[in-house]
């Protein structure tokens, strides 16, 4: 009997040992499931200030709440000078406490710098919005790649915003009679890619429909709108009514052009006395301009497609699988680069 109770006793307490050593080991997977941390992603801004980038972070922001636990986005602003965002990136890199990282570029000639700094510590990155002037830098890094737009087709797209005012409404626009289109042109950057090809490829499309041009200037703004508003007052006082179109790289200059235009009279609801003027990424306010009728038209530079395209991608580098997968897109003939498609945003 004695050795009955033993026998018990002793599978009992084996069993009890066994629950003991299994439940640890059930209670830390549940733990590490339960406490998985999310994805610390650090996006590095040339601006924060930057009204259409300002729209990009908005979307990230709304992609967090959507994937609460999943991700984290921490935001750094560039301040449009490369020294701050490089003592940005190399406290990142020191820390090693970021899964990935999203690179708006102050200098985009900074690119092969930037890359190989990034390249030693193996964390995946990419560069977005602002084209990087040496794609091959960023083909250098198997981890890196880039999420941006075709600034030609930008170009393209105002052009033809621009031929179809002039063919519907000639008579107004051409207020000389010369059968020439004279301008000013107000561009982001010199050196930069996307300025220097909106700048191109607008009057292209506009000479090849067979409409004549003549530049009366080119003024760099900076992308700004108060740089463009004080720029255009100067240029009204130089040029007047010789003025029949302003195209600016971007609606914030777009905009700050209209206010000097309307301090002076035009593009108030006179359509005597207006002024044709489109812009680049159909921001609220030009938006608004637009439907008021005092712009004329603006380029679709799609802000949620483009945080989603840059957060698709970048979660698929920290989990190791293919860049596009998840995605609607390819990349372009550089094999790294995928290109957001335009639209052009008319009355």
């Amino acid at each position: 009997m004695v050795k009955k109770i033993l026998t018990i006793a002793m599978i009992a307490f084996m069993m009890i040992a066994t629950l003991v050593e299994y439940s640890p080991t059930e209670a830390n997977t549940s733990s590490r499931v339960v406490e998985q941390k999310p994805v610390k992603v650090a996006v590095l801004l040339h601006r924060f200030d930057d009204v259409y980038i300002s729209l990009v972070r908005e979307n990230f922001e709304e992609i967090q709440k959507e994937n609460e636990g999943k991700v984290e986005f921490s935001f750094f602003d560039g301040k449009e000078n490369q020294d701050i965002q490089n003592n940005s990136l190399n406290t990142l890199l020191k820390q090693k406490d970021v899964d990935l990282l999203l690179l708006n570029l102050v200098d985009t000639g900074s690119t092969k710098e930037v890359i190989n700094k990034i390249k030693e510590s193996n964390i995946p990155v990419i560069l977005f919005n602002r084209e990087p002037i040496d794609i091959e830098a960023v083909k250098s890094y198997s981890k890196a790649y880039f999420v941006g737009t075709n600034a030609e087709q930008a170009g393209i797209l105002q052009g033809k915003i621009l031929v179809n005012a002039w063919n519907n409404n000639k008579t107004a626009i051409d207020k000389n009679k010369d059968n020439i289109m004279q301008y000013i042109m107000l561009m982001g950057q010199r050196n930069n890619l996307e300025a220097v090809a909106r700048t191109k490829y607008s009057i292209a499309t506009i000479n090849e429909a067979g409409i004549k041009t003549q530049e009366l200037t080119t003024q760099v703004s900076n992308w700004e709108q108060e740089a463009a508003k004080e720029a255009t007052e100067a240029l009204l006082l130089k040029y007047g009514e010789k003025i029949e179109a302003i195209i600016a790289n971007n609606d914030s200059m777009a905009i700050g052009a209209i206010e000097a235009l309307q301090k002076y009279g035009y593009n108030n609801g006179d359509k005597t006395k207006s002024i044709v003027v489109v812009g680049v990424d159909a921001i609220p306010a030009a938006q608004d301009l637009i439907k008021k009728g005092f712009m004329t038209g603006t380029v679709i530079q799609d802000a949620p497609a483009m945080a989603k395209a840059i957060y698709t991608v970048g979660m698929n580098l920290v989990y190791n699988k293919k860049p596009l997968e998840g995605t609607e897109y390819n990349f372009d003939e550089t094999g790294i680069a995928i290109r957001i498609p335009y639209k052009e945003y008319t009355p």
